[in-house]
């Protein structure tokens, strides 16, 4: 089994060919990030304008690096949401057309089932159900994968994602977009590590409080409050550090909070051989936040599984591999399927628009 799959959700362009054995045949991506940083954000239209460029041209060299004929697909899967919608519509529509030209089966995927997913990817032993921590610059969420199309929602975000917690502090402390990587490589520079928690005290918003939901929007007005009771003429570089290392200290406090209360819960209800926290999407990549989770997971007596780096950030192989999993179990869609702004992992759960759910 060899499926094509084709990303567009948000601001990269991804085209990856994955078989069922979990072979990564070819997987590209086009990053926009020089297109959208002159705006400090990713601006819908020209994200779209760009996927419509560049796919045809990388389906054709993906296809190509990994030495596979249109024939020899049997199946093709691309992101139908949650995303920009017109991104969204690109990639979907592209992929329907190579499904209807073939007739090969077509899958409509989740963009964040194929986050959850990824480290099955790369761990063949992840068994369900496992415990999801979901964090990008969209979404926040605690999940458990209980299977390939069934998942439960235990917490969210109550305003702001943790990718666009990272951007928009970044932002204020006159880091580039993207933010994230960027502030990360700030708090590496930190010497002082004691000094600067001391010296910027933020908080750790819900910790300790019952359930598993996050709140991030207090973590910008109180870095914005720091940086305003410094002396004129900005952050120093030593400024810049500290402050840097003292919000990501905070943020991996505040979500190993959250998630431990999400493992006592998953140990109480889930009788599993070997269970597992997995950490994934983009801010999964943050080196600090998956040593704070690792120790987490070790500390409950559970494993921690991360994708590598390369697989954090939205690609097509992640979409592939979703395809795999669900042509597995007979789930393909019809070519009539809508692309989705929103669609939310647990339909059950209560309807949280503002959350990210």
């Amino acid at each position: 089994m060899i499926v094509l799959g084709i990303e567009t959700s948000c601001d990269e362009t991804g085209v990856a060919l994955v078989d069922d054995g979990g072979r990564i045949l070819s997987n590209m991506v086009l990053s926009q990030t020089d297109r959208h940083k002159i705006f400090g954000g990713v601006v819908p239209e020209i994200a779209a304008r760009a996927h419509l460029d560049h796919l045809d041209t990388m389906i054709r060299a993906a296809l190509k690096e990994a030495g596979i004929a249109m024939e020899s697909l049997t199946a093709v899967a691309a992101t139908c949401g949650p995303g920009l919608i017109g991104g969204v519509m690109v990639g979907m529509m592209a992929g329907k057309a190579i499904a209807a030209a073939r007739g090969l089966p077509f899958i409509a995927v989740n963009h964040l089932e194929a986050h959850a997913l990824t480290p099955r990817l790369v761990n063949p032993d992840l068994d369900f159900p496992y415990l999801v921590l979901l964090v990008s610059g969209g979404h926040t969420q605690i999940l458990v994968a209980e299977n390939v199309g069934s998942y439960r929602l235990w917490g969210t975000t109550m305003d702001d994602a943790l990718g666009e917690c990272f951007d928009k502090a970044a932002k204020l402390m006159g880091l580039p977009f993207p933010g994230g990587p960027h502030l990360e490589r700030a708090a590496a520079q930190c010497r002082d590590k004691e000094g600067a928690l001391a010296r910027f005290p933020l908080p750790r918003p819900l910790k300790g409080q019952p359930g598993c939901d996050f709140s991030f929007s207090g973590m910008k007005t109180a870095v914005r409050t720091f940086i305003d009771r410094l002396p004129p003429g900005g952050l120093a570089p030593d400024d810049l550090a500290a402050l840097a290392f003292s919000f990501q200290t905070a943020i991996t406090e505040t979500v190993a909070d959250r998630c431990g209360r999400a493992l006592t819960l998953f140990r109480a209800k889930y009788d599993v051989p070997k269970p597992a926290l997995i950490a994934c999407g983009g801010v999964a990549a943050n080196a600090m936040l998956r040593a704070g989770l690792e120790t987490l997971a070790d500390r409950h007596g559970m494993r921690f599984i991360a994708p590598p780096v390369s697989l954090c950030s939205d690609n097509g192989a992640m979409i592939a591999w979703t395809g795999v999993e669900r042509m597995k179990k007979g789930m393909t869609d019809s070519l009539s399927v809508a692309a989705r702004p929103r669609w939310p992992l647990d339909p059950q759960a209560p309807d949280r628009k503002a959350a990210g759910t």
